[in-house]
């Protein structure tokens, strides 16, 4: 069994202001996206950005008659929204965009506007693996590329950009603290004896606190002593698949130059027992594709085939 996630790119149909711009140039994209998610081979694949569901189901027709998907009713303001691709059954469990009790909104501009949830909703969805019920959720977390006042790209100063950073770092960890809560509803002390994962484009690193957030309980990581050790914690614990990434592969974007991690795959304890390998890109490959180097004004990428993101996958043993 193979799960992964892949944040798409500006999934639309020809027409919206952040999609190709003709029928060409978004048959050009489809048939790139579908190229590698044919190579991938997914046994349920979690994706991000599709601004068009009927884009998304021009998607899965395009890979085959066999291609089930299952998108989010919480898109943010440019439309877009997470969703899944199968070539199994799909069940949805949760598809919210609620922060948790006693979270409160989070400031998101110098006017004083605030968040009340999160600003793409998590969608979770249960399937029949070979080992039995899996249950995954998906989420794409508040970017850190920043949008002013305006719908500019860029700041006046750099007070503003610090501001603006700020607003998107509360945002980004407030949608951390639901997707957790989502994850422990999922768990539900269960840990040890289900399979669950949380995926996405979480838009930070792996050490970064908005990622650790998701993890749970401290004291066990893959790569660490306690991985081995069980603790009562395993029961609510998630184990982000990042340090069995090879080193030279362990990127999925890269910024102004940075080659980051920001797509991820945790899992439960059960799951993560299984894991037998991880990686970006496309399995067998030393490296993910060549990727493009992005700004801070993603309005430069409309219509361009294929996604400025790398796959992330995890292979499991039944």
């Amino acid at each position: 069994m193979l799960l992964g996630t892949w944040n798409l790119e500006n999934l639309y149909r020809p027409g919206s202001p952040y999609g190709p711009k003709d029928k060409s140039a978004y048959e050009a994209k489809l048939a790139a996206l579908a190229s590698v998610i044919g190579a991938l081979d997914p046994t349920l694949l979690g994706v991000q950005e599709v601004g068009d569901p009927d884009a998304l189901a021009d998607l899965a027709e395009l890979l085959g008659p066999s291609w089930r998907f299952a998108l989010s009713s919480h898109p943010d303001g440019r439309g877009i929204r997470v969703g899944f691709l199968a070539r199994t059954e799909l069940t949805v469990t949760a598809d919210t965009a609620a922060f948790p009790a006693g979270l409160r909104p989070v400031q998101t501009d110098d006017s004083g506007g605030a968040a009340a949830g999160a600003g793409r909703g998590f969608l979770a969805v249960t399937v029949q693996a070979p080992a039995g019920p899996l249950t995954v959720a998906v989420a794409h977390l508040k970017s850190k590329l920043l949008t002013y006042p305006g719908d500019r790209f860029y700041p006046h100063d750099e007070g503003e950009r610090a501001r603006y950073g700020a607003y998107a770092l509360y945002r980004r960890a407030a949608e951390a603290t639901a997707l957790r809560a989502l994850a422990d509803e999922l768990l539900a002390g269960q840990g040890t004896s289900r399979d669950i994962a949380v995926l996405g484009d979480l838009n930070d690193e792996v050490q970064a606190a908005t990622t650790q957030i998701l993890l749970g309980p401290p004291g066990s990581e893959l790569g660490t002593t306690g991985y081995d050790h069980a603790d009562k914690g395993d029961a609510v614990r998630l184990w982000d698949t990042a340090p069995r990434i090879p080193a030279d592969q362990r990127y999925s974007r890269i910024d102004s130059g940075r080659h980051e991690l920001i797509d991820h795959i945790l899992l439960s304890h059960r799951l993560v027992h299984r894991l037998s390998e991880a990686g970006t890109g496309l399995p067998g490959t030393t490296a993910p594709p060549d990727l493009p180097s992005v700004g801070e004004d993603p309005a430069k990428r409309r219509g361009v085939p294929g996604s400025d993101h790398a796959p992330v996958w995890a292979r499991f043993t039944d």
